[in-house]
């Protein structure tokens, strides 16, 4: 579980609530008709845009930016010099008997096609290729939710118009006008606040992480080129290291003292 995104929208509205309870009624700020234009708007939109398969995927793609992920970049350096001791001293075919243990489909392939001979530039290409496919995937999730937090506030600014329209209707009874101005604004609220508490943060969470999954697989395919190129296992950790930012480096550096 990544605490970071359940705390930051939990202690959000928190403080909101809060601050509401601080000046007035809680109950004056939940309003079911602007609640309906405002997601159900968002969700009706977010149809239009995307087809109804990749809107599935919400659900999926929020539970990745809750998810913490169990791999670092140092961790996939340990299993890179862990095969190219094993290729250094038993050979290229004793990786396929290594490659049988792993769940990581990207690091699996790439070893068999080390280990079949494929030319190295063609191995590069194909890793690559992949490796761009799967940004584009990443960036079609992060996309949808940054579709959303553009729709909120746009469908709360049209529970605002109905809500105007309405209380224009009313001029006669200054005594609705109040009331009426209140809920008119409640969807401008909604609005703001889920798209900048949950959906656009979300699809930034979703960046970062896609950022860190593309930095892993780039030093796998710089990895696996370099063991299949025959270097030493020394060289290729200190080529893999380059990869990271100081931060991590010194985090390597302490745990292998």
């Amino acid at each position: 579980m990544d605490l970071g995104t359940l705390i930051g929208i939990v202690l959000g509205f928190v403080l909101i609530i809060v601050s509401i309870l601080l000046g007035g009624s809680l109950g004056s700020f939940f309003d079911v008709p602007s609640l309906m234009i405002v997601l159900g708007g968002t969700i009706a939109a977010t149809l239009v845009a995307y087809p109804l398969p990749k809107v599935k995927e919400v659900i999926k793609l929020t539970q990745i930016a809750f998810k913490q992920r169990t791999n670092n970049p140092n961790d996939v350096i340990e299993n890179i010099i862990e095969l190219a001791n094993k290729a250094r001293k038993e050979g290229l075919l004793a990786l396929e008997e290594l490659s049988n243990d792993m769940d990581d489909e990207f690091l699996k392939k790439g070893i068999m096609l080390v280990v079949d001979g494929t030319d190295p530039e063609l191995v590069r290409t194909l890793l690559e290729t992949e490796l761009a496919f799967l940004e584009e995937r990443h960036k079609s999730g992060q996309g949808l939710f940054e579709t959303m937090g553009s729709l909120c506030p746009a469908f709360g600014m049209v529970g605002t118009l109905i809500g105007l329209i309405n209380m224009l209707q009313k001029l006669d009874d200054p005594s609705s006008i109040g009331p009426s101005m209140a809920v008119a604004l409640i969807t401008t609220f909604y609005g703001s606040l889920f798209a900048n508490l949950m959906f656009i943060p979300i699809a930034n969470k979703l960046k970062l992480k896609s950022r860190e999954e593309t930095l892993e697989k780039e030093i796998v395919v710089e990895g696996l080129l370099s063991i299949q190129a025959g270097e030493n296992p020394r060289i290729i950790e200190e080529k893999l290291k380059a990869f990271l930012p100081p931060s991590m480096r010194r985090e390597a550096q302490e745990g292998e003292a």
